[in-house]
């Protein structure tokens, strides 16, 4: 399942439809039923105005703005930014005309302006395309064109600019909310969808081809004549490998995108039948110098477990994709060790941890601890950004 990324206003997937769409056509519809005050609003005192005529031309072309504008106000893919800019054009321009055209009485007196409450469509469009911070731009810019084109600092003209910075941005704040939540939805559904998938796959390969493959490998390494069938004994165990790979989830990198790798298909080459890898369903991408060198540190944890823990111990390997790190953790059930034992072992010249471990992790800009205690097994924690940092 694709879903396309809803971050300003796309589908969930075919036929989907964003939440914040109704908020869209609301916003569509107000500036229509706000361009229709505005012409009411100046039908009903234009006599009384200096220039009417100016005036009509100034609501003439404003009609012709809005009907043309209302299907690209319709979303956010088509209100662009160039839309905006043109909306705020208008707004600016009807104000300020509007100190002009109009007598000065009739300003000192709280007069409306040409574009009256159209003006807050424009404040609202801003906030669906941009958010919150984008509606208290147009609302200041708006605010300052009231303020030298027609009154001056009045008490009217400081509560319609709050009254504007308020509502565009409480309708911003709340499209980002939405955007947000319609985002993490979708990768919810996605990851869902592939885990559903893969718990499929995994009882039919599990109660049949995984069995199987195993045995093979066991009867060949059991077997008296190992050089007749090492190549079926090896041949078996990349099958299983494979296939447990498939399990948990790990993918092929993209061949498309060369300079990332997906970590997840780097470690399924340490997952057997001691070692488990949990990856999450999608692929985890990182710069292929980050993702060889943490595949190698996790390389040197597995070894640790595999010469230290004892031949019964199991160990779990396990990848957290977070926004700006990744995280591998590998956890063994083996007797763990004393806390004077790394001291000692880096005292001696054995810098396994230091460098093949803490060395790579440092030349990334990441993080390694170790966790352990006599009876209680090890936990590695390796973490990097996503990025690679200076």
């Amino acid at each position: 399942m694709e879903a396309q990324r809803p971050g300003w206003g796309g589908p969930l997937g075919a036929g989907g439809m964003s939440v914040e769409m109704p908020l869209w056509r609301a916003i569509s519809t107000f500036r229509l039923l706000a361009l229709a005050y505005a012409v009411l609003r100046f039908f009903g005192s234009y006599l009384d105005f200096l220039h009417p005529v100016s005036g009509w031309i100034f609501l003439g072309a404003l009609t012709l703005w809005t009907l043309a504008s209302t299907r690209a106000f319709a979303g956010p893919q088509r209100c662009t930014w160039y839309v905006l800019a043109t909306d705020m054009a208008f707004t600016v321009f009807g104000i300020v005309m509007s100190g002009y055209i109009d007598t000065p009485a009739r300003i000192a007196a709280g007069a409306p302006t040409l574009p009256t409450i159209w003006a807050a469509g424009t404040v609202l469009g801003f906030a669906g395309k941009g958010g919150w911070r984008w509606a208290a731009f147009a609302g200041a810019v708006i605010g300052l064109a009231n303020i030298a084109g027609h009154g001056g600092i009045t008490p009217d003209n400081l509560h319609n600019i709050v009254l504007l910075l308020v509502v565009g941005c409480a309708i911003g704040y709340v499209i980002e909310i939405a955007r947000a939540g319609e985002s993490a939805l979708t990768r919810a559904l996605q990851v869902e969808a592939a885990t559903r998938e893969r718990e499929r796959l995994s009882r039919d390969i599990h109660d049949g081809v995984l069995q199987v493959l195993a045995l093979v490998q066991r009867r060949v390494g059991e077997s008296g004549h190992p050089e007749e069938l090492g190549e079926l004994g090896r041949l078996a165990g990349e099958q299983e490998r494979a296939l447990r790979a498939l399990m948990t989830g790990a993918r092929p990198a993209d061949p498309a995108a060369a300079e990332e790798t997906d970590l997840s298909v780097l470690l399924t080459r340490y997952a057997d039948d001691r070692i488990t890898l949990s990856a999450p369903a999608t692929p985890v991408p990182l710069p292929a110098r980050t993702a060889a060198e943490l595949t190698a540190a996790v390389g040197a944890a597995v070894d640790n477990v595999r010469r230290h823990a004892g031949p019964a111990a199991r160990a779990w390997i396990l990848v957290e994709d977070e926004p700006d790190a990744v995280t591998v953790s590998i956890r063994d059930d083996g007797p763990g060790y004393a806390p004077d034992r790394l001291p000692a072992a880096e005292a001696a010249g054995r810098l396994g941890v230091s460098q093949s471990i803490r060395g790579r992790l440092h030349d990334l800009g990441g993080t390694a601890d170790l966790y352990s205690a006599p009876g209680q097994g090890v936990e590695v924690e390796l973490r990097v950004p996503r990025r690679p940092q200076d």
